[in-house]
């Protein structure tokens, strides 16, 4: 009796999680960064806005990665703000996952990495729909509460390049 109550509540419970699930993804909640798959799309949206591509550059089962996906990238995903500016893809530094570059020459995700120098995960550039890099790369994850100041730097220059702007200070 117990291990049906238990069976019937774990159902209950699972239940009740999926339709959060799915009135989140209703409502436009963030399902987190995409994968890239294709440069040359990602950089006509970008050039839409008038804004970049940001590329989180992850690797398997690196926590560091999951705590910038999770307290800065996805929350970023969401906000307006960061939307009318920014295109975000992740690239798994160690996959075989083809991806579509910039110049739309197809390649591993694992080379795509490798040609933009990637040795370190978290590693977070900005480009130009050229596949310019318009700010020096975001590496590591040092002090938590100052990683999303710099986020916003490159961003910002990056930004500020495209868009013909002073560099932010």
């Amino acid at each position: 009796m117990k291990q049906a109550f238990a069976s019937l509540l774990a159902i209950v419970a699972w239940g009740i999680g999926l339709t959060f699930g799915l009135a989140c993804a209703a409502e436009g909640a963030p399902e987190g960064v995409p994968y890239a798959r294709d440069f040359q799309k990602d950089a006509a949206l970008a050039k839409e806005k008038n804004g970049v591509v940001l590329v989180m550059f992850s690797g398997a089962h690196c926590s560091y990665c999951e705590t910038v996906l999770n307290e800065f990238l996805i929350p970023m995903s969401g906000n307006a703000d960061y939307q009318a500016k920014v295109v975000m893809r992740k690239v798994e530094i160690s996959s075989y996952m083809e991806l579509k570059d910039f110049q739309g020459g197809k390649t591993p995700h694992r080379h795509f990495a490798g040609d933009n120098g990637v040795r370190m995960v978290p590693t977070v550039m900005v480009f130009d729909a050229d596949g310019k890099l318009l700010s020096k790369p975001v590496v590591g994850l040092g002090t938590i509460d100052y990683y999303g100041y710099y986020l916003d730097q490159a961003i910002d220059k990056g930004v500020a390049k495209v868009r013909g702007l002073p560099e932010p200070k």
